[in-house]
């Protein structure tokens, strides 16, 4: 007979490790299951000086080694591998994995997102050529070289402010005449004398055999070309959601975010959702890690009324 656990967290980031320590925490018989790494969008983050308490010098993957520990300590378990599909019908759900099928009372959904595409031509062609979702990852290569960002939010802003520690230069590519990303960050970055900002504009095309060249810029109010000569390009314009496995399982908007109410629970009993996954309007480190620790609590008042009410 298979093990049933009390809960199963799929997604190994914020949400996902804080949803483990508060199941565990509650004595409640806790999976997760993570397909890669462990942090997901976290561990790519050079700084998280907007993460309340957080100590000097606090890093995204810290701040993830951290919050495992301590989910272990408590006694999440924790296994890697990859959910192909699930069976929410039945009061044990069952998750079939790549190496191995389990089973629970309840489900946490925690699998994150990826970052969006630009959308430019010969972006997936130079991809690890010269063009880049992970700052973090990939600053070290362009030092002293000339590299562009493309976004507007927070995350292309601060992403575009620790560039600076490399790059000779840095240039802002933004598609409206003002940024979406937090005042503090923009001040920061137009304080900072490598970073050029152009506005109005779009990346058109990618340029560059074996390695990215330069960018052909588009003006979306006049429509003129322009020519951008750099050797790193790095794409923030959002992230969208991993949720392809759970599609007609659970309702979703159009975007394929897991919709819920504000404690998690989807249209199934007993399969939470919680972090990037899901329908909301701020995805931070902190509301995942929120997301996470209601989504337990929830699926552990749950178990009492539905199994040993």
């Amino acid at each position: 007979m298979a093990h049933i656990y009390d809960t199963i967290i799929i997604g190994g980031g914020p949400a996902g490790l804080s949803a483990g320590l508060y199941a565990a925490r509650s004595k409640m018989d806790t999976l997760l299951l993570e397909r890669a790494k462990y942090g997901g969008q976290t561990v790519t983050t050079d700084e998280l000086e907007n993460y309340p308490g957080s100590i000097e010098e606090c890093t995204g993957s810290k701040l993830i080694d951290r919050m495992r520990k301590q989910a272990e300590e408590f006694g999440t378990h924790f296994e890697k591998d990859e959910i192909i599909d699930v069976d929410f019908s039945g009061d044990i759900k069952v998750l079939k994995g790549k190496k191995n099928t389990y089973e629970a009372k309840t489900v946490i959904i925690a699998t994150g997102a990826y970052p969006r595409l630009g959308g430019f031509k010969n972006e997936i062609e130079l991809r690890g050529k010269g063009v880049s979702y992970c700052a973090t990852c990939d600053a070290d290569f362009f030092t002293e070289l000339d590299v562009a960002v493309i976004g507007g939010g927070d995350s292309a802003i601060t992403e575009a402010i620790y560039l600076t520690k490399f790059a000779e230069s840095v240039t802002v590519i933004h598609r409206r005449d003002q940024f979406r990303a937090a005042k503090s960050l923009v001040e920061k970055a137009l304080a900072n004398p490598k970073i050029k900002v152009v506005y109005d504009s779009v990346v058109e095309e990618a340029q560059g055999d074996e390695i990215l060249e330069g960018l052909v810029l588009k003006n979306v109010k006049t429509g003129e070309l322009s020519n951008l000569r750099v050797d790193g390009c790095f794409v923030f314009v959002g992230y969208l959601p991993i949720s392809e496995v759970f599609k007609g399982k659970v309702k979703m908007n159009d975007r394929g975010d897991i919709i819920t109410d504000a404690d998690m629970r989807t249209d199934i009993p007993g399969v939470f959702a919680a972090g990037d996954i899901r329908e909301k309007s701020l995805r931070q480190v902190i509301t995942a890690a929120a997301d996470g620790a209601i989504a337990a609590t929830t699926a552990e008042v749950y178990i009492a009324d539905k199994f040993n009410g």
